[in-house]
């Protein structure tokens, strides 16, 4: 079973991404890695090259400026970097530049690859997902953050990227999944207040108009976390071990009190549904494999 890690980057260094830390999460079990690299304002070349020159491959990109509107420039990089996956590869697992995976989890995802290789049913490996907020100590909790996604697919070419990279689909068509036990730690809301506001200023560009920007977006020297909360859970449990060097160099402070925690009609509709029926209400790019044997 071979398997090849991919994904992409751009301005890694302006807007403070935890590439390097990404791609080090999962290149233990990874026999080889392609990193999509678009043109930046910064160093990100370089630190991508820096990190393991014999299993990396590096492609360099140009993001296509007409795909701005809803995110489709992030599907397209995500495209180009899983194209050069070498073909005799049997599993691509992606990973964008602020997730990381924890080392805990690595044994059962190799697993999960070894246990559906032969299933041709299966098309990819569904996550579940941990939103950090603010700092390293809070997760998001309420149902405004997706709680799985598909982050290992088959090398098959007819998949493709969906919308702004949030997952992928076949012919236009869902992917059937098998979930499995492993995290994905989303730290895209963890940034010095000063990179987030940075990234807040300039990333939604990908997705909405001059004009939207300028009505939605607040010009601020530095981003507000306590703005629009609703709900947060402190984290108790370890980060992985590739991250513990970024958080010793955190330089922000966020405290932020759960009892001001707000959970509207509809989300404990969406808990007590989940809780007495088992069912999970919203949007789900996916089909569970159901096994009938």
């Amino acid at each position: 079973m071979k398997v090849t890690g991919f994904s992409f980057i751009r301005n890694a260094i302006i807007y403070d991404y935890p590439i390097v830390e990404a791609i080090q999460s999962i290149l233990p079990i990874c026999d080889d890695f392609v990193v999509a690299v678009g043109k930046s304002d910064d160093n990100t070349l370089e630190l991508i090259q820096s990190i393991d020159p014999v299993k990396i491959k590096i492609i360099q990109t140009v993001w296509d400026n007409s795909l701005r509107e809803g995110g489709r420039v992030l599907a397209d990089e995500t495209n180009k970097a899983f194209d050069n996956v070498p073909t005799d590869s049997d599993w691509a697992f992606y990973i964008q530049g602020d997730e990381v995976i924890h080392e805990k989890y690595l044994p059962n995802i190799r697993k999960a690859m070894e246990d559906n290789l032969n299933n041709r049913s299966i098309e990819g490996l569904l996550f579940k997902y941990l939103h950090f907020y603010g700092s390293y100590d809070y997760v998001g909790s309420s149902y405004r953050w997706y709680r799985n996604e598909i982050r290992v697919i088959r090398n098959d070419k007819s998949i493709r990227s969906y919308r702004d990279a949030q997952g992928f689909r076949k012919n236009n068509k869902k992917l059937t999944v098998v979930p499995i036990d492993a995290y994905v730690y989303h730290y895209g809301w963890v940034k010095e207040p000063a990179a987030m506001q940075r990234k807040q200023e300039t990333f939604h560009k990908l997705w909405h108009d001059d004009q939207w920007i300028e009505k939605n977006i607040y010009k601020a020297p530095e981003f507000d976390y306590l703005k629009n909360i609703d709900q947060l859970s402190r984290f108790t449990e370890t980060h992985p071990k590739v991250l513990q060097e970024r958080i010793a160099r955190k330089n922000w402070e966020f405290e932020y009190d759960i009892s001001f925690n707000r959970r509207t009609v509809k989300q404990r509709l969406k808990e007590f549904v989940e809780k007495v029926f088992g069912i999970q209400l919203g949007y789900k790019n996916y089909k569970i494999y159901r096994s009938w044997f």
